[in-house]
């Protein structure tokens, strides 16, 4: 009955369409009839000065006998060559062609079979030149005419007016093959949103000229200067082959607009066809980081990866999710995400199975605080290389919570890392950040005690002295590693441990980009905490291959560190977000300066100034040197500080700077007043 319901109803949408479809095609042959023979007769009449009387009798005789066969004989040919069954609101080349060869063969037809036929009683023996060549062309006038014209007037003309009143006027930068692509798909959308009503290029031979009926108006430099002039609200950067430094010139003036950006993601788009307004993306701030991507050589990383079993603490979190995806590209043995939160964890379980089908993939939940739980992953998995990304990085909150920070960051990194060293793990690569560099609060000087761990544990083992190392406990229990006594479990460890130091992460977890987005979704204001902050600030999938990095050129006690460029205000950053948005700051959008937040301060520094720098192989890539410090005493201090942590006490501050020198608890103003910038 379904079935029988829907044919009735295509049928009641079909009829009326298949029947137009015949209106329209007999009408068409009605008016090719008529063209075809009003073609020829006009030809010989403009011939004579449009005066009918002076055609001569035996011209005139020889037209009107010969044009009802050849119109027959030419009507016959439009049929063979589907011409009455074009769609003809989409014509274009392949119909054009087709009707030039009808229009040809027809032609030589008419001069052939006029001439053999009625040559006798001419004068001359043939009709007049201008007749043949004159009829041929007028003829194909008249046909073609009328079918493009039903183009322009049902498709071309309405497109025009429709995108007149299009809400988007867009500047289009790049005049080459990918710009013509995007205008011409401009052009054929049905309902446009868009109008493109200016051309940015810097070739100065295209200024002044036109592609597809738009001017080319200028360089880059001229981009402000015309926004204004064309009233522009939407810029779309179409040069997918630029370099990432010309991108970043060209968008950098583009921001200082309050225009929408959009662009084409890259040249794989252009080699693949994709260029179309659907394809282009919105301009993101990555694409405004004041310096050059990251060019990993992910071949060294591939090498290093393929085969192993990996282990990722925390591998729920956003860089922790995209260190499980680039190792599982790279074909491990067996990848175990390890994470306290089971919804990030199955989140990036159920995404790698489904991408990789053949992956040996285990997930666990457990926290890394609990030295059981951990020492049952390493002793049933048996992982070869450890990232550890687990930890807590939010700022405030753990300055209000300084005993969590030490709980998990602090001891939760001695416990992986020494149930990593007993299990015959071959690298343990450690997730720092430009915090612990002089740390101005308890999540900075956390990670600095995270990193200070990774080189005590390095330095004890190339003494041949690992089992100097104290296991932590907060109970006892059946993870000791030395079960037997006898201190076999410390013999020939050679496990490498390095810590990766990075910035501020574009789009991860707890980002100020997340936040100023949410904020302008609401409608402001944008909360700042101060006009003159500054950040480093990376990409996820740079951080990534940072860290994969780091695992191959690891030779233990390293902490790596990315130089990134130069610094991004954060002001600056909160505006660009906003222009992004199409939306004016200060005006649409206020801005208000809060103040410092507990243990915030301006600037983020990569190293502090007792480290020294060393190269590798990747420029953008260096090992700070250790700074030395005593590590007995050290090991001690920390088996006081879980003490401490663990009972919640409120001297932990004290605590933390007695074993991290360079911190100084930053001292804010909690009465500075807000500001609203305009």
């Amino acid at each position: 009955m379904d079935k029988l319901h829907t044919s009735r109803f295509m049928d009641k949408q079909e009829k009326p369409r298949v029947w137009r479809w015949r209106i329209l095609s007999s009408l068409m042959l009605v008016y090719d009839i008529v063209a075809i023979a009003f073609a020829w007769f006009a030809v010989l009449w403009a011939r004579f000065d449009f005066r009918f009387s002076e055609i001569p009798a035996d011209y005139f005789s020889a037209y009107r006998r010969f044009i009802i066969p050849y119109v027959a004989v030419t009507i016959f040919l439009l049929f063979v060559f589907r011409l009455y069954r074009s769609l003809w609101r989409y014509a274009s080349m392949p119909e054009l062609a087709r009707l030039l060869v009808v229009s040809l063969l027809s032609s030589i037809l008419h001069a052939v079979g006029i001439t053999v036929l009625y040559g006798s009683g001419l004068q001359g023996g043939r009709m007049p030149l201008s007749y043949y060549f004159g009829g041929a062309i007028l003829q194909l006038l008249l046909l073609g005419g009328v079918r493009f014209a039903y183009r322009l007037l049902r498709y071309e003309l309405k497109q025009y007016f429709q995108r007149t009143e299009a809400l988007g006027r867009v500047m289009l930068i790049g005049a080459g093959d990918a710009g013509q692509m995007i205008l011409r798909d401009l052009s054929q959308v049905e309902k446009p949103e868009d109008k493109a009503v200016c051309i940015i290029d810097d070739d100065p031979s295209k200024w002044g000229r036109y592609l597809e009926n738009v001017p080319v108006v200028g360089g880059r430099d001229d981009i402000l200067l015309n926004v204004k002039k064309y009233h522009v609200n939407k810029i779309f950067l179409a040069i997918p082959s630029a370099s990432e430094a010309n991108k970043r010139d060209i968008l950098g003036i583009c921001s200082q607009t309050d225009c929408e950006l959009k662009q084409l993601p890259g040249m794989y788009q252009f080699m693949t066809g994709e260029i179309t307004v659907a394809a282009m993306k919105d301009v993101s701030v990555d694409d405004l980081l004041g310096r050059e991507p990251i060019r990993a050589d992910m071949q060294e990383v591939f090498d290093f990866i393929h085969g192993k079993r990996v282990l990722v603490t925390g591998g729920g979190g956003s860089i922790g999710s995209e260190l499980c995806r680039q190792v599982a590209a790279h074909e491990p043995a067996e990848l175990i995400i390890f994470d306290i939160y089971e919804n990030n964890a199955y989140d990036i379980q159920l995404e790698l199975k489904d991408k990789y089908p053949d992956l040996k993939l285990v997930t666990l939940i457990g926290s890394v605080r609990d030295s059981r739980r951990i020492f049952q992953v390493f002793d049933t998995y048996r992982p070869q290389v450890v990232y550890h990304a687990a930890a807590h990085k939010h700022v405030p909150l753990m300055e209000d919570s300084p005993c969590e920070a030490v709980k998990n960051n602090v001891i939760g990194t001695y416990k992986t890392a020494y149930a990593a060293m007993v299990h015959g793990c071959e690298r343990f690569v450690l997730i720092s950040t430009d915090k612990a560099v002089n740390p101005t609060n308890v999540m900075g000087t956390s990670k600095r005690l995270c990193e200070m761990i990774i080189q005590c544990f390095d330095a004890k083992i190339k003494a041949g002295k690992a089992s100097e190392i104290p296991q932590l406990f907060t109970h006892l229990g059946e993870e000791n590693a030395d079960k037997d006594g006898t201190g076999r479990v410390f013999q020939n460890v050679k496990t490498e441990f390095v810590a990766v130091r990075f910035g501020n992460v574009l789009g991860s977890n707890g980002s100020v980009i997340g936040v100023f987005k949410k904020q302008i979704a609401k409608g402001g204001p944008v909360t700042v905490t101060h006009p003159d902050i500054i950040r480093y600030f990376m990409t996820i999938p740079e951080a990534v291959s940072l860290v994969m990095l780091a695992g191959t050129y690891a030779h233990g006690g390293e902490i790596f560190v990315l130089d990134m460029g130069r610094p991004v205000k954060i002001d600056t950053l909160a505006r660009n977000l906003i222009k992004l948005a199409g939306f004016k700051p200060g005006v649409d959008i206020e801005i208000e300066y809060t103040g410092l937040r507990p243990g915030e301060k301006l600037y983020e520094e990569k190293l502090m100034a007792e480290e020294g720098l060393r190269k590798t192989d990747n420029k953008l890539i260096h090992i700070g040197s250790p700074i030395p410090f005593d590590h007995d005493a050290f090991l001690v201090e920390l088996v006081a500080l879980m003490s401490a942590a663990y009972s919640n006490k409120s001297d932990i501050r004290d605590r933390l700077m007695a074993m991290v020198p360079t911190y100084h608890p930053a001292v804010t103003d909690p009465a500075e007043p807000q500001k609203a910038v305009s």
